[in-house]
Protein backbone atom coordinates (compact mmCIF):
# COMPACT_ATOMS: atom_id res chain seq x y z
CA UNK A 1 0.00 0.00 0.00
CA UNK A 2 1.36 3.59 -0.61
CA UNK A 3 1.28 5.68 1.84
CA UNK A 4 1.06 9.61 1.32
CA UNK A 5 2.30 12.11 4.19
CA UNK A 6 1.41 15.72 4.22
CA UNK A 7 3.04 18.46 5.84
CA UNK A 8 2.67 22.40 6.99
CA UNK A 9 5.00 24.14 4.17
CA UNK A 10 5.90 27.56 4.28
CA UNK A 11 7.91 27.50 7.70
CA UNK A 12 10.39 29.69 6.35
CA UNK A 13 7.68 32.78 6.81
CA UNK A 14 6.10 31.65 9.41
CA UNK A 15 8.83 33.67 11.98
CA UNK A 16 8.23 36.67 9.75
CA UNK A 17 4.83 37.35 8.59
CA UNK A 18 2.17 39.24 11.44
CA UNK A 19 -0.70 37.35 11.22
CA UNK A 20 0.11 35.27 14.47
CA UNK A 21 -2.64 34.22 16.72
CA UNK A 22 -1.66 36.91 19.52
CA UNK A 23 -1.40 40.42 20.04
CA UNK A 24 1.32 41.22 17.72
CA UNK A 25 2.86 43.14 20.87
CA UNK A 26 2.91 40.64 23.28
CA UNK A 27 4.39 38.33 20.23
CA UNK A 28 7.33 40.52 19.41
CA UNK A 29 7.89 40.95 23.49
CA UNK A 30 8.03 37.24 23.59
CA UNK A 31 10.40 36.49 20.42
CA UNK A 32 12.81 39.19 22.06
CA UNK A 33 12.70 38.15 25.14
CA UNK A 34 14.31 34.63 23.47
CA UNK A 35 16.22 36.51 20.90
CA UNK A 36 25.90 9.88 35.17
CA UNK A 37 24.56 6.11 36.41
CA UNK A 38 25.93 4.01 39.10
CA UNK A 39 27.62 0.80 37.32
CA UNK A 40 26.00 -2.45 37.58
CA UNK A 41 27.69 -5.43 39.65
CA UNK A 42 31.35 -6.38 38.27
CA UNK A 43 31.81 -9.53 35.83
CA UNK A 44 34.81 -11.80 35.08
CA UNK A 45 36.84 -10.80 32.39
CA UNK A 46 35.74 -12.61 29.10
CA UNK A 47 39.40 -13.59 28.67
CA UNK A 48 40.04 -16.08 31.60
CA UNK A 49 43.68 -15.68 31.11
CA UNK A 50 43.62 -11.78 32.19
CA UNK A 51 43.42 -11.71 35.76
CA UNK A 52 42.24 -8.10 36.13
CA UNK A 53 38.76 -7.82 36.94
CA UNK A 54 35.88 -6.00 35.01
CA UNK A 55 33.38 -3.76 35.36
CA UNK A 56 30.24 -3.09 33.42
CA UNK A 57 29.97 0.96 32.83
CA UNK A 58 28.74 3.35 30.27
CA UNK A 59 30.94 2.78 27.32
CA UNK A 60 32.37 6.42 27.95
CA UNK A 61 33.88 5.67 30.76
CA UNK A 62 36.54 2.90 30.01
CA UNK A 63 39.26 5.25 29.78
CA UNK A 64 40.63 3.24 27.00
CA UNK A 65 37.65 3.35 25.20
CA UNK A 66 37.24 7.34 25.11
CA UNK A 67 39.03 9.60 22.47
CA UNK A 68 38.95 12.98 21.19
CA UNK A 69 37.00 12.09 18.55
CA UNK A 70 33.01 11.81 19.41
CA UNK A 71 31.35 10.93 16.22
CA UNK A 72 30.97 7.70 15.20
CA UNK A 73 34.54 5.84 16.86
CA UNK A 74 32.95 2.75 18.49
CA UNK A 75 30.18 0.30 16.44
CA UNK A 76 27.48 -0.51 19.55
CA UNK A 77 24.88 -3.43 18.60
CA UNK A 78 21.89 -2.56 19.59
CA UNK A 79 20.54 -6.55 19.88
CA UNK A 80 23.45 -7.88 21.47
CA UNK A 81 25.08 -5.49 23.46
CA UNK A 82 29.16 -5.65 24.59
CA UNK A 83 30.78 -8.21 26.86
CA UNK A 84 28.14 -9.74 28.44
CA UNK A 85 27.11 -6.54 30.34
CA UNK A 86 23.30 -6.26 31.03
CA UNK A 87 22.86 -2.99 28.89
CA UNK A 88 23.70 -2.29 25.27
CA UNK A 89 25.39 0.72 25.81
CA UNK A 90 27.69 -0.53 28.81
CA UNK A 91 31.20 -1.77 28.31
CA UNK A 92 32.82 -4.44 30.74
CA UNK A 93 36.13 -2.21 31.59
CA UNK A 94 38.95 -3.04 33.73
CA UNK A 95 38.61 -1.61 36.83
CA UNK A 96 41.88 0.32 36.84
CA UNK A 97 40.94 1.73 33.60
CA UNK A 98 37.06 2.97 34.84
CA UNK A 99 36.88 6.61 35.14
CA UNK A 100 35.36 7.45 38.90
CA UNK A 101 33.35 10.01 36.78
CA UNK A 102 31.88 10.47 33.35
CA UNK A 103 34.65 12.84 31.55
CA UNK A 104 34.02 16.18 31.09
CA UNK A 105 31.15 16.80 28.28
CA UNK A 106 33.77 18.11 25.30
CA UNK A 107 32.91 21.76 24.33
CA UNK A 108 31.42 21.61 20.41
CA UNK A 109 33.59 23.28 17.29
CA UNK A 110 32.33 26.41 15.63
CA UNK A 111 31.52 23.97 13.20
CA UNK A 112 29.12 21.86 15.51
CA UNK A 113 26.68 24.88 16.57
CA UNK A 114 26.05 25.85 13.01
CA UNK A 115 22.37 24.61 12.27
CA UNK A 116 21.27 21.73 10.08
CA UNK A 117 24.17 19.63 11.02
CA UNK A 118 23.66 16.09 10.75
CA UNK A 119 25.70 13.08 12.45
CA UNK A 120 25.22 10.29 10.17
CA UNK A 121 28.22 8.58 11.89
CA UNK A 122 26.20 8.97 15.15
CA UNK A 123 28.04 10.55 18.50
CA UNK A 124 29.94 8.71 20.23
CA UNK A 125 29.18 5.50 18.46
CA UNK A 126 27.29 3.93 15.39
CA UNK A 127 24.93 1.42 15.63
CA UNK A 128 24.76 -1.87 13.95
CA UNK A 129 22.06 -4.87 14.55
CA UNK A 130 18.86 -1.97 13.62
CA UNK A 131 15.43 -3.15 13.18
CA UNK A 132 14.64 -0.66 10.77
CA UNK A 133 15.42 2.60 10.33
CA UNK A 134 16.84 3.36 13.88
CA UNK A 135 18.64 6.69 13.64
CA UNK A 136 21.77 7.14 15.10
CA UNK A 137 22.37 8.58 18.48
CA UNK A 138 22.83 12.41 17.89
CA UNK A 139 21.83 11.87 13.83
CA UNK A 140 19.54 14.49 14.17
CA UNK A 141 20.28 17.28 17.10
CA UNK A 142 17.50 19.28 16.38
CA UNK A 143 15.14 16.63 16.99
CA UNK A 144 12.83 17.03 20.10
CA UNK A 145 10.23 14.96 21.83
CA UNK A 146 6.96 17.09 23.10
CA UNK A 147 5.72 15.37 26.30
CA UNK A 148 2.76 16.19 28.58
CA UNK A 149 3.34 16.44 32.20
CA UNK A 150 0.39 14.37 34.41
CA UNK A 151 0.25 15.08 38.02
CA UNK A 152 -1.05 13.57 40.96
CA UNK A 153 -0.72 15.06 44.38
CA UNK A 154 0.82 17.92 43.06
CA UNK A 155 3.64 15.84 42.28
CA UNK A 156 4.48 14.75 38.22
CA UNK A 157 3.76 10.89 38.23
CA UNK A 158 4.12 11.02 34.52
CA UNK A 159 5.57 12.20 31.06
CA UNK A 160 3.19 11.23 28.45
CA UNK A 161 4.56 11.22 24.50
CA UNK A 162 2.53 14.10 22.41
CA UNK A 163 4.48 15.02 19.57
CA UNK A 164 8.04 15.61 18.05
CA UNK A 165 9.31 19.18 17.13
CA UNK A 166 12.48 20.56 16.01
CA UNK A 167 14.56 23.42 17.89
CA UNK A 168 15.38 26.05 15.63
CA UNK A 169 16.99 28.45 18.44
CA UNK A 170 18.06 27.42 22.34
CA UNK A 171 14.90 28.92 23.29
CA UNK A 172 11.98 28.22 20.45
CA UNK A 173 10.49 24.71 19.44
CA UNK A 174 9.01 24.49 15.68
CA UNK A 175 5.86 22.13 15.54
CA UNK A 176 2.35 21.06 14.96
CA UNK A 177 -0.43 23.47 15.82
CA UNK A 178 -2.50 20.13 16.36
CA UNK A 179 -0.34 18.71 19.10
CA UNK A 180 -0.21 21.88 21.18
CA UNK A 181 -3.58 24.07 20.79
CA UNK A 182 -5.33 24.07 24.03
CA UNK A 183 -2.50 21.57 25.42
CA UNK A 184 -1.27 22.62 29.14
CA UNK A 185 1.81 21.20 31.00
CA UNK A 186 3.88 20.72 28.13
CA UNK A 187 7.13 19.57 28.43
CA UNK A 188 10.18 19.78 25.81
CA UNK A 189 12.68 16.87 25.98
CA UNK A 190 15.88 17.52 23.35
CA UNK A 191 18.87 14.91 23.33
CA UNK A 192 16.84 11.98 23.42
CA UNK A 193 16.95 8.88 21.68
CA UNK A 194 16.82 6.01 23.55
CA UNK A 195 13.05 6.30 25.74
CA UNK A 196 14.08 3.57 27.96
CA UNK A 197 17.49 3.93 28.75
CA UNK A 198 19.99 7.14 30.53
CA UNK A 199 23.16 6.03 29.44
CA UNK A 200 23.87 7.75 26.70
CA UNK A 201 27.04 10.04 26.72
CA UNK A 202 24.91 13.16 27.41
CA UNK A 203 22.29 13.79 29.70
CA UNK A 204 18.68 14.38 27.85
CA UNK A 205 17.38 18.43 28.67
CA UNK A 206 14.03 19.14 29.72
CA UNK A 207 12.44 22.38 29.25
CA UNK A 208 9.01 23.84 30.41
CA UNK A 209 6.83 25.39 27.77
CA UNK A 210 6.17 29.31 28.69
CA UNK A 211 4.15 29.67 25.90
CA UNK A 212 2.42 28.83 23.06
CA UNK A 213 2.08 30.81 19.26
CA UNK A 214 -0.42 29.31 17.30
CA UNK A 215 -0.34 30.46 13.59
CA UNK A 216 -3.72 32.56 13.52
CA UNK A 217 -5.25 30.54 10.31
CA UNK A 218 -4.47 27.79 11.53
CA UNK A 219 -7.75 25.20 10.88
CA UNK A 220 -8.47 21.95 12.27
CA UNK A 221 -10.63 20.26 10.73
CA UNK A 222 -8.50 20.30 7.79
CA UNK A 223 -4.74 21.11 9.66
CA UNK A 224 -4.01 23.68 7.21
CA UNK A 225 -1.32 26.31 8.71
CA UNK A 226 -0.95 23.84 11.05
CA UNK A 227 2.30 25.57 12.28
CA UNK A 228 3.02 26.77 16.26
CA UNK A 229 5.82 28.15 17.98
CA UNK A 230 6.90 27.35 21.98
CA UNK A 231 8.72 29.27 23.36
CA UNK A 232 10.72 27.84 26.50
CA UNK A 233 11.04 29.42 30.28
CA UNK A 234 15.28 28.80 29.58
CA UNK A 235 17.32 27.80 26.89
CA UNK A 236 18.49 24.88 26.01
CA UNK A 237 22.47 24.27 26.03
CA UNK A 238 23.97 23.11 22.55
CA UNK A 239 25.87 20.14 22.43
CA UNK A 240 26.59 17.69 19.59
CA UNK A 241 23.46 16.09 20.21
CA UNK A 242 21.24 19.13 21.18
CA UNK A 243 21.28 21.84 18.49
CA UNK A 244 19.18 24.05 15.07
CA UNK A 245 17.46 23.02 12.17
CA UNK A 246 17.79 25.61 9.42
CA UNK A 247 15.31 27.46 7.83
CA UNK A 248 14.83 27.29 3.86
CA UNK A 249 16.24 30.31 2.11
CA UNK A 250 12.69 31.96 0.11
CA UNK A 251 14.44 30.59 -3.27
CA UNK A 252 14.31 26.97 -1.95
CA UNK A 253 12.60 24.43 -4.40
CA UNK A 254 11.80 21.25 -2.49
CA UNK A 255 10.13 19.26 -5.55
CA UNK A 256 11.70 15.95 -6.20
CA UNK A 257 14.36 16.64 -2.86
CA UNK A 258 14.50 12.91 -1.11
CA UNK A 259 14.01 14.22 2.80
CA UNK A 260 13.66 12.88 6.04
CA UNK A 261 11.14 12.45 8.81
CA UNK A 262 11.82 11.36 11.99
CA UNK A 263 10.00 10.27 15.25
CA UNK A 264 8.77 8.00 17.92
CA UNK A 265 5.50 7.35 16.38
CA UNK A 266 3.72 3.65 16.58
CA UNK A 267 5.05 0.94 14.18
CA UNK A 268 1.38 0.82 12.67
CA UNK A 269 -1.50 2.69 12.87
CA UNK A 270 -4.50 1.52 15.02
CA UNK A 271 -4.25 -0.05 18.78
CA UNK A 272 -2.25 -2.69 17.83
CA UNK A 273 0.63 0.20 17.28
CA UNK A 274 3.98 1.03 19.73
CA UNK A 275 5.55 3.69 20.31
CA UNK A 276 9.28 3.13 19.38
CA UNK A 277 11.89 3.27 21.93
CA UNK A 278 14.78 4.29 19.64
CA UNK A 279 14.14 6.97 17.16
CA UNK A 280 13.76 6.74 13.80
CA UNK A 281 14.09 8.05 9.97
CA UNK A 282 12.27 7.54 7.22
CA UNK A 283 13.32 8.87 3.62
CA UNK A 284 10.74 11.18 1.66
CA UNK A 285 10.86 12.36 -1.44
CA UNK A 286 8.93 15.42 -2.23
CA UNK A 287 6.14 15.16 -4.48
CA UNK A 288 5.10 18.09 -7.12
CA UNK A 289 1.58 19.12 -6.06
CA UNK A 290 0.09 18.49 -9.49
CA UNK A 291 0.54 14.89 -9.32
CA UNK A 292 0.30 14.72 -5.23
CA UNK A 293 -3.84 16.13 -5.64
CA UNK A 294 -4.46 13.78 -8.59
CA UNK A 295 -3.28 10.29 -6.58
CA UNK A 296 -5.40 11.59 -3.57
CA UNK A 297 -8.28 12.35 -5.68
CA UNK A 298 -8.45 8.61 -6.76
CA UNK A 299 -8.38 7.95 -2.56
CA UNK A 300 -11.13 7.96 -0.12
CA UNK A 301 -10.39 11.91 0.26
CA UNK A 302 -12.68 12.33 -3.62
CA UNK A 303 -12.69 13.24 -6.81
CA UNK A 304 -13.43 17.29 -5.46
CA UNK A 305 -10.30 17.22 -2.82
CA UNK A 306 -8.04 20.41 -3.06
CA UNK A 307 -4.76 20.28 -1.47
CA UNK A 308 -4.14 23.46 0.48
CA UNK A 309 -1.57 26.26 -0.20
CA UNK A 310 0.03 25.34 3.26
CA UNK A 311 0.26 21.61 2.47
CA UNK A 312 2.89 20.05 0.63
CA UNK A 313 3.25 16.30 -0.05
CA UNK A 314 5.83 13.54 0.66
CA UNK A 315 6.47 9.49 0.41
CA UNK A 316 4.08 7.65 -1.83
CA UNK A 317 6.26 4.37 -1.25
CA UNK A 318 5.40 1.48 0.10
CA UNK A 319 6.29 0.78 3.59
CA UNK A 320 7.39 4.25 4.44
CA UNK A 321 5.26 6.39 6.19
CA UNK A 322 5.33 8.35 9.22
CA UNK A 323 2.89 7.22 11.84
CA UNK A 324 0.98 7.89 15.29
CA UNK A 325 3.11 9.96 17.10
CA UNK A 326 5.71 11.58 14.72
CA UNK A 327 2.88 14.33 14.08
CA UNK A 328 4.67 18.09 14.76
CA UNK A 329 8.18 16.56 13.65
CA UNK A 330 10.29 18.21 11.01
CA UNK A 331 10.94 17.31 7.57
CA UNK A 332 14.18 17.75 7.33
CA UNK A 333 16.25 18.10 3.11
CA UNK A 334 19.72 18.68 2.30
CA UNK A 335 19.74 22.35 1.59
CA UNK A 336 19.53 23.31 -2.64
CA UNK A 337 22.52 25.50 -1.08
CA UNK A 338 24.95 23.16 1.02
CA UNK A 339 24.35 19.71 0.59
CA UNK A 340 25.89 19.00 3.73
CA UNK A 341 23.67 21.68 5.73
CA UNK A 342 19.99 20.07 6.26
CA UNK A 343 16.47 22.50 6.25
CA UNK A 344 13.10 22.12 7.29
CA UNK A 345 10.85 21.61 4.68
CA UNK A 346 7.89 21.27 6.66
CA UNK A 347 5.93 19.75 9.80
CA UNK A 348 4.31 16.33 9.69
CA UNK A 349 0.46 17.17 10.06
CA UNK A 350 -1.83 14.24 8.61
CA UNK A 351 -1.35 10.81 6.30
CA UNK A 352 -3.37 8.60 3.91
CA UNK A 353 -2.37 5.22 2.80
Amino acid sequence: MHTWLFVAAGVVFVLTAPDIAAPQADVDAAIAEVFGSEPTPSLPPPDQDNMVSCECVPFYMCKNETSEDYYGEDVIDIRLGESGCAHYLEKCCPVRSTLPDPPRTPRPSPADLRCGVRHEQGVGFKITGGVENEANYGEFPWMVALLRRDWVDDVVSLKVMVCGGSIIHPQVILTGAHCVKGKKDLIVRAGEWDTKTDKEQYPTQDRIVKQIILHDQYYAGGLHNDVALLLLENPLDLNPVVGTICLPAQDENMNGRNCIVTGWGKDVFGNKGKYQEILKRVEQPIIPRGPCQNTLRKTRLGPRFKLHKSLLCAGGQIGKDACKGDGGGPLVCPSMHDPNLYVQAGIVAWGIG
